[in-house]
Order: C-alpha cells, then structure tokens, then sequence
C-alpha cells in the first residue's frame, strides 16, 4: 500500500526549472491505467510546490481542469509547471504530465489558501441521502460486470449506496446515479489536495445506464471550496446527458458536516449502444 501522499509525491528535477520526477503508482489504477483524479492530484501537488519555492504561501488547489491526451502508464514521468502569475488572491499555474517524451495531460490550475472551519454564506445543496452505514456496500478490488481489477480500491474505502448497485446483477435502475461514502485505508487525512482524486474516485455512472466497460475521461474540471473536516466524506456522482458517444457528469463532495467541499463535472467517452434507455429514463422522470 502506498498511500496518497506517497503515491502524488513529486521530485524538482536539479538544474531544470519547473520540473518534478513523479512515480506513478501501480496501486492507483483502473483496468491497468491511472486514475484521472489521482493524476488531477499529481499535477497539483507539484504545482503547489512550484509556487512555495517562488515565494508563494498559497497551499491549497481551489480550481483545476485537466484534459486528458493520453492515458499515461505506471512508472517513471515528469510534471512540467509554469507559473503564470502569482497574485495576493491566488497563483494560475500550467503543469504538464510528460512520458516518454510525450504530453499525456495538461492541466490548468488556480491556487490559494482556504480557512479551516469556514462557513458558508449561502448553499443549496444539501449532502446526498444514504443508506444506514451497515448497508452501505464496500467496492471490491475486481469488478465483475466489466471485468476490471481495480487495485485502487485497496487504497481507499469506498462505499457506495445500494440503490444504485441493481448493474451488479444484471439489474440497472437507469438513473445514472451512484452515492456513497469515502475514506483513505491508511487513514489519511481527507484534504483539499485529495478532493481532486475523490471527484473521480466513483465507478462510471454508465454501469447504472446498462453501459458495462471503460469509460475514458477526455476533461474532469474540480472546484475545491472547503477544508474537509475529519472524517469520510459524502459523494455523489451522476450524468447529466449521454450524446454523440459522450457523457457528461456532475460529482458534489460533502465532509461529515455537511459541508459541500468540492464539485466536480467530467466529460468522458463511453461506448455507448446505439439504442439506449437514456430518452426513456429522462420521460419518466419528468412525468414522476
């Protein structure tokens, strides 16, 4: 087990400006690839290390959008930053995930310093409803339907709702919605810089459309407003609209006040049948 901070820990590379060395861990993949959020993760650790050797005391991610070229592999990388400006407010940063050679992402971020405790001065969105915690199912290291060993989920406790959990067995309930609770298994800390990994961390909400299979993410755009408080955190990720082989979905994170902490939306390329329940599900709903 590596742990997520060992696992995001970047190197500056000596005589190479703006040049961290990144390990990309095996632990935290997919069917063989990477984790966008982990990877979302990478990126800004090192950028946050950029801006703290130039000076800056902002230490925490607030926005990051990341668009995915290549799926990278596990192993040696390096992340290229830019500092674009470092201001009173926040630092704009550009980073770059480079593998043999090649840019595999590139990610835009807006760093600054958030306030433990802060409150809100106006929300509308309360934590997604769950089930008693007894009946909250733990996602398993191999994932029968599609087939995919998924070795990130001994890194992390993820627990998800039963409601949304009919694909298991053949029985999707087609609202493309998956809710549930997340926790670090070496009990690290849920903190803004791992908000950027959870808002990917929940399975593709394809499997609750009866679309089995990989779900590439082409952008994941995170905004982090809040330092967590301790302990697990709520997650909800559904899809908005599945078109033109492409969907789009929307993650909101809650801490164990009830405090939105971080939203998310993702565009992504399922491969989609050519008929689908999806026109059939959004009728229902809107005559419910």
């Amino acid at each position: 087990m590596a742990g997520f901070a060992a696992a995001t820990a970047t190197t500056p590379v000596p005589g190479a400006p703006g040049v961290h060395r990144v390990d990309i861990d095996a632990m935290w993949t997919i069917g063989g690839k990477p984790n966008g959020g982990y990877l979302l993760a990478v990126l800004a650790r090192a950028a946050l290390a950029e801006a703290a050797a130039a000076g800056s005391a902002h230490a925490h991610p607030l926005a990051a959008t990341a668009a995915y070229i290549v799926a990278p592999d596990p192993g040696p990388a390096e992340v290229h930053v830019e500092l674009i400006r470092a201001g009173r407010t926040v630092t704009n940063a550009r980073a770059r995930l480079v593998q043999d050679g090649r840019a595999r992402i590139e990610a835009n971020l807006t760093l600054g310093t958030l306030e433990a405790g802060d409150e809100p001065w106006w929300g509308a969105n309360p934590p997604a409803p769950l089930s008693p915690p007894e009946h909250l199912m733990r996602v398993p290291t191999y994932e029968p339907v599609s087939g995919f060993t998924l070795p990130v989920m001994d890194e992390v406790v993820l627990e998800l709702d039963p409601s949304g959990l009919g694909f298991a067995v053949g029985a999707p309930a087609g609202i493309g919605e998956f809710a549930g609770r997340v926790a670090f298994a070496d009990g690290h800390p849920v903190d803004p810089l791992a908000l950027l990994f959870i808002a990917d961390v929940l399975p593709p909400v394809t499997l609750d459309l009866g679309v089995p299979g990989w779900v590439p993410t082409l952008q994941l755009t995170v905004y982090v407003r809040a330092v967590p408080a301790p302990g697990p955190v709520t997650v909800r990720h559904h899809a908005r609209l599945v078109q033109g082989g492409l969907i789009d979905e929307v993650c909101e994170i809650w801490d164990a006040e009830g405090r939105l902490v971080a939203q998310a939306t993702q565009l992504a390329a399922p491969r989609v049948p050519d008929h689908g329940p999806a026109g059939q599900v959004a009728a229902e709903a809107a005559e419910r």
